[in-house]
This record gives C-alpha cells, structure tokens and sequence, in this order.
C-alpha cells in the first residue's frame, strides 16, 4: 500500500528553516570564498548572488511561495492565459511541429515536404519570393500534400497578397474547400518594415493585409492573414522585453487597421498569429511566452473582448541568432533547450531550426535532427503528458510577472510614442534595442554569456560540413526610405571575425601561434596554461608549449622553434614572483613582440610593465580585446 502507516508524520519532525537563517548561512560560504566581507549582512547575500538580466529584472538565488504573483496566474485555458491558450495543454495532440522550407529549388521541396510529414511534422512553413521557394512553383511544392490536413504557414514579405492567391488557386484546383484550408498567409507590412526600412509614408502593403483579412474571416476560417513576427527585434539583439513590447505595439496597430477596415474585434482578434523566439535560456524563454499570453489578453481586455476571445496563438521559432558557424553540432543542443522551453511555455506550433543553419540550406539529417527533437520531447520525454509543467514554481511564476512589467513598461512607451511605426520611424526601437545589443556584446567578450565550441572549449582544427550556400533574402527598399531597417545580428560574430581572419592567414603562412610558456612544474603550470589555450584558441590561434622548466635560454629557445610571435606565461603566483621577468626578458630578446601573463596583475603590475610583459589574461577579462590585440602582433590582417 501506498499511504503511510497511521502516526507516521514524515517530514514534519524536522524543524522549519527559516529564510534568515538560510541567509546566514550562505553568508558563512560567501566571505571563506571571498565573495563576501566582514562589512555584509545576511541581508545582502540575495543581492550578491542575484544574476542581472537584459530586462533589468534580476534572478535571485531563492524563490519562495512569497515571491509568487499576488495575484495568481489563473487556470489553463482561462484569461489570461499565462498557463496556457487550451484547458488541456498539449496534452494527448502535443503541440504543432512545424518545419521551415525556404530552398529555391521546388522540386528538392516537394520532396524535402514530404518526407517531413511522413516522419512527424504536422504543418508546414515555406519562405516564398526572393531569397526563397517561386510563387508560382507553390503547386509542384505542395502536389502530394494533403492540404485538408497540413496546415500551410506562408511567408511571403512583400508579396504576401500574391502568395495567398496562389494557395488559394492551388487549393481550388484541387477541390480543397475553404473551411479545410488552414494555416497562416504570413503578412506582416510593419515586421518587413522594422527589418527593410521605412519610408515617410505608412508601410507598403497595409491596406492589402486588411483585405486578405477580410477574405480569410468570411471565406477561410481555418487561415489567419496576419502574423506578428517579433524575430526582427530579437534578431536585431533585442532583450526579451523589447521583443515582447515591440510585438504588442505591432498587435495593436494591426487590430486597429483590421476595425477600421470594417472587422469586429473578435475577427480582427482571430486573425493574429504570434511569433516569438526561444534560445537556450529556457527560463527565460518559458516566462517569455507566458508573459506574451498575459500581456495580449491585456491588450484584448482593454479592447473590449470578450475573455475567451482573448487567447494569443504563438508560434515558437528557435532563435538564429544563437546559432553558430564553428562547431555547429553544439546548435543540438542549444535548439533542444529551445524547443523544450517552447513546448513548456505553452506554444501552439513550435520549429526548430537545423542545425547547420549558419552553413548553408539543410540537409536530409539536420531536418531530420531538427523533425526528431520535437518529436523525442513531445514522445519520449513525456512533455505533453503534462499540462503546464512550469505552473507552480515560484521561480518561473515570478519571472514571468517581473518579465511582463518590463515589457509593459516599453510597450506603453512606444504607445506614447505614437505607436510601432512612429517608434521605429524616429529611432526609439532601435535605440532601445541597441543598448540591449551593446551589453550583450560586452558580456560575451568578457565571456559571462560562454558560447560553446566559439568562445569556450574551440576546436581549431575542425572542418566544418559542406553545405549549399542559401540564397539571400531581398528585402523591398522603400523608394522615400528615411530610417533604415533594424540589423541582423549573431552572438558569436565578434569571435567569429576574429576565427576568420586567422584562418585567412592560412591562404599566405602557417596558423599564427601563441606560444604558452609553462613555467615550472606541470602541478602549477596546467590550471592557467588549460585557461590561455581556450582562449587563444577562440582566436583561431595554435598554442604550442614550452614544457615544463624555468630556464630562461631553453624557454626562448623554444619559442624561436615554435614559429610564434606571442607567447603568454602560465603559471602560479609563487613561481611568477621568482622567474617571471627573467623569462619575459629572454622572450623579448628572441623577438617576442608582446608578452602575455595567465593571471591578474595585482601588486606585481610595476614589476611586470618593467620586466616586458605587456598584458594579462584571466577570468573576465575582455577576450575580444585580447585576442584583437595577438592578431595584430602576429601580423593577421
């Protein structure tokens, strides 16, 4: 039997912790680490181990019921929605896996949407016109599709109205009825705006977008016209924030468009679809969708819907912006924390980008990778036996209310700003999304946000997989543009230029090298000598070593061999105090042009500068800088 015997009371015997005396406690650790002094109080320990976010709110180290949204979060399927748009879930359907097509060759597609939806996709999504698939070749794409039951997500940019006709005319050829028809038609004027440009006038296409609206509502219920694609904002290196308040303010400007245009508010609400990034910080990515859902039904509450009229449709796209050219086979893993945030946030369609996106267009196994990790979480991992797995921590709960405020807070500020045009027209979004850019730049030069297989553990000798070259995408220029459009960034681009340049030097001599001088023995050596060779490895950079000794003559006469022109000393502070200059003093003489120290300077700084060396290398240092630096020296153009 399963219920304890009569009297057993379990845990109850143990006495209650209190929140102060686990304060105290952890103070205890923090000043024998260091991390705290004799000056702090038990109530700064929060404070000290609190972690800063891009949206100003920071995640603290404890969370308990009292941190949890004074007002609760609601029920699934009830407004407003943070647990979820349907009372069950995913359970027992799961959510909607669908993949992205947007190879120019329609032929390869058709096959390509086929053996997808053979093996577990449920919906499609295909890149048409410039940089993607023909219009007029959406019929040999589609021609084994069952249009009655794969939902088709179109993205068209510009030419969203002719690609809607062509599905239209394709599924009339076949006699698809328009209530079978189900999808999206993937117009968004103003998204194409913010990544394009803008010019003086309202977006192009606007008033189009209203008429495919009003078709849809009275002819294809199962389409939705318009999507709200916030991936310009989050690919620009915006915060979660901005990504979610730029998302409002478009929702807002299109529902207004769509009631002008003669719509009543439950169909203007109908014809929305959301779409939202998700990376490999899963918490943030889970209270980033559920933040989405409460701020919409916000939105749709003040607009006078109804509340079961309130519901967001979210479609979850792993983010771009993550991924990574070297050691692309990292982006498994950094998608499948991706996808599970999705499915645990609660999106209704869900797709994963492949693999060696950054490489090229996808293969037949990073599609079926990308296919596979939906279908594993959703089947193996039991994801969708669960409603709402993340309702309940307090963690997440108040993430998510801190997250929603932040972005409440920047959405009303484009509303007084006149509204997401306006905003995006004289500079406030991008001015926003800039700061955000620039801190996350800075954190990942000083590799506080490590990017796996780049700025932590790189391999430099890998060869990278082949891949066709995809095509570019062509954005529309305006004709009277006056702002340009929001960049398109990746997190590892500073790395990445820096991986290049070395690897270019290749065409006209050999690897630039640094040479790691282990001083002493391998006991003191290997910690900082491990350091400096992932870091200089980041650059592209061989890192040859001395081997262990302290002879100032052997050392030198090993660098000379080594080919380098940089070399960078490794080891503690003991043996630095005793043969650091030494050292430095016969490297220079061999023709080292600069002279690296595994460590900070500390007291011994004078002494160094004196002795040679020209610069340190330790936790938290900026490593862009550095490695900018031994390109240089080495002569790397």
């Amino acid at each position: 039997m399963s219920v304890p015997p009569a009297g057993l009371s379990l845990a109850a015997d143990f006495p209650e912790t209190t929140r102060d005396e686990w304060q105290k406690l952890v103070l205890g650790v923090l000043r024998k680490s260091g991390v705290a002094s004799e000056a702090n109080t038990p109530a700064d320990v929060e404070d000290l181990l609190a972690t800063p976010t891009y949206e100003g709110p920071r995640i603290q180290p404890l969370y308990t019921a009292a941190d949890a949204p004074a007002g609760g979060v609601g029920l699934p399927g009830l407004a407003p929605f943070v647990r979820g748009a349907r009372p069950q879930g995913a359970v027992g359907s799961g959510w909607d896996v669908r993949a992205l097509h947007a190879g120019p060759d329609p032929k390869a597609a058709a096959v390509d949407v086929l053996a997808d939806l053979e093996n577990g996709v449920t919906s499609l999504w295909l890149r048409l016109g410039e940089g993607g698939l023909p219009i007029d070749a959406l019929g040999t794409v589609l021609a084994q599709v069952y249009l009655e039951l794969a939902p088709v997500a179109l993205d068209a940019g510009a030419h969203a109205t002719q690609a809607a006709q062509e599905l239209w005319r394709v599924a009339d050829a076949r006699g698809v009825l328009g209530s079978q028809l189900a999808g999206t038609l993937g117009a968004d004027p103003i998204g194409l705006a913010a990544r394009a440009g803008l010019g003086a006038s309202e977006p192009a296409g606007l008033a189009e977008v209203t008429a495919l609206a009003r078709r849809c509502a009275g002819e294809f219920p199962g389409l939705r016209a318009l999507v709200v694609d916030a991936q310009p904002y989050h690919s620009a290196g915006g915060s979660d924030a901005q990504e979610l308040a730029a998302s409002l303010a478009t929702g807002v400007a299109y529902l207004r468009a769509l009631t002008d245009a003669g719509l009543g508010l439950a169909e203007a609400l109908g014809q929305l679809e959301f779409r939202y990034t998700v990376t490999a910080d899963q918490f943030s990515s889970i209270a980033k969708l559920r933040a989405a859902r409460r701020l919409w039904a916000r939105v749709a509450e003040v607009s006078g819907a109804a509340p079961a009229e309130r519901a967001q449709r979210q479609h979850a796209v792993t983010s771009a912006a993550m991924m990574t050219r070297r050691d692309p086979w990292v982006n498994m893993l950094r998608t499948t924390l991706a996808c599970f945030a999705a499915g645990v946030g609660g999106a209704d369609a869900v797709t994963v980008l492949p693999f060696d996106t950054r490489l090229g267009l996808a293969d037949d196994f990073s599609r079926r990778i990308a296919r596979n990790t939906q279908i594993l979480l959703q089947e193996e991992s039991s994801l969708i036996r669960v409603i709402d797995p993340a309702g309940g921590s307090w963690f997440v709960e108040s993430l998510t209310d801190r997250l929603a405020e932040a972005a409440w807070s920047a959405f009303t500020e484009i509303e007084r700003a006149g509204g997401i045009v306006a905003a995006l027209r004289d500079g406030l979004v991008a001015e926003q999304i800039t700061a955000s850019r620039s801190a996350r730049a800075e954190a990942i030069a000083h590799r506080r946000d490590p990017i796996t297989g780049v700025s932590e553990f790189p391999n430099v000798a890998e060869k990278l997989p082949e891949r066709v070259p995809a095509p570019p995408v062509v954005l529309p220029a305006s004709a009277d543009s006056v702002v340009a459009g929001l960049p398109e960034i990746y997190y590892d681009a500073d790395f990445e230029a820096l991986r290049a340049r070395a690897d270019a030097h290749l065409a006209v001599a050999d690897r630039p090298a640094v040479f790691l001088v282990t001083l002493g023995s391998a006991a003191a050596s290997t910690a900082r000598a491990s350091f400096a060779a992932n870091l200089f490895q980041a650059g592209g950079f061989e890192t040859p070593t001395s081997g262990v000794g302290t002879d100032p003559a052997a050392i030198a006469a090993a660098f000379t061999a080594s080919g380098a022109a940089v070399a960078c000393l490794c080891s503690a502070d003991k043996v630095y105090a005793e043969h650091a200059a030494a050292v430095t003093r016969a490297l220079r003489a061999a023709g080292a042009g600069q002279v690296w120290l595994a460590g900070k300077p500390g007291s011994r700084a004078d002494a160094d500068a004196e002795a040679g060396i020209g610069g340190y290398v330790f936790t938290g240092c900026n490593a862009v800088a550095v490695l900018e630096a031994a390109l240089a020296e080495a002569g790397v153009a």
